[in-house]
């Protein structure tokens, strides 16, 4: 391994480690650790798109140009985006509007980029043992799929409103998710 690819990661891993300390020494200020965040996300459409959206990246998996992609790496990136993108995706947003401290950006960019390459990454040096060419193209590919399945299941309806982005109908209080 070169020397970048040796300080990329010794950074990414650094990171990785902040962004779970600071998860751990305060898990109730972060949506992702309350049962609403994922009854919210469990919802049956949601999991719908989620199996077809899936299926659909797993089975075309072998047979895109990329040799390094298979059916394992497309199922456990699929479900990372399915788990943390709308976490992710709402509490950037939060933070963007000072609805949010600083840190939970840190640990959305860490989640998000965990979902979105480096569970990949990790895989193929365990699997093959080299770090792959294409990991910045990735990055920017596989962020895209996470900011459209972040922003997709956020949606939400209301009777009063139709359909509408949670951040509307959800606020994050006191470390408590509600409804407004």
């Amino acid at each position: 391994m070169n020397i970048f690819f040796f300080i990329y990661i010794t950074l990414w891993a650094t990171a990785c480690l902040v962004a779970t300390v600071l998860y751990i020494k305060d898990k109730s200020a972060y949506g992702l650790s309350h049962a609403n965040y994922w009854r919210f996300l469990f919802q049956r459409w949601k999991v719908i798109t989620f199996l077809v959206a899936a299926s659909g990246m797993t089975v075309i998996a072998p047979y895109t140009s990329d040799p390094t992609w298979d059916y394992f790496d497309a199922l456990f990136m699929s479900f990372l985006t399915f788990f943390t993108a709308p976490w992710a995706v709402g509490a950037l947003y939060k933070v963007a509007k000072k609805e949010l401290p600083l840190k939970q950006a840190f640990v959305a960019a860490c989640i998000w980029m965990f979902s979105a390459g480096c569970s990949y990454y990790l895989y193929l040096l365990i699997r093959v043992g080299v770090y792959p060419i294409t990991w910045l193209p990735n990055i920017f590919a596989s962020s895209a799929l996470c900011i459209s399945g972040g922003l997709l299941w956020n949606l939400d309806w209301r009777k009063d409103k139709g359909v509408i982005f949670s951040k509307t109908r959800y606020r994050h209080l006191a470390g408590r998710w509600r409804s407004v």
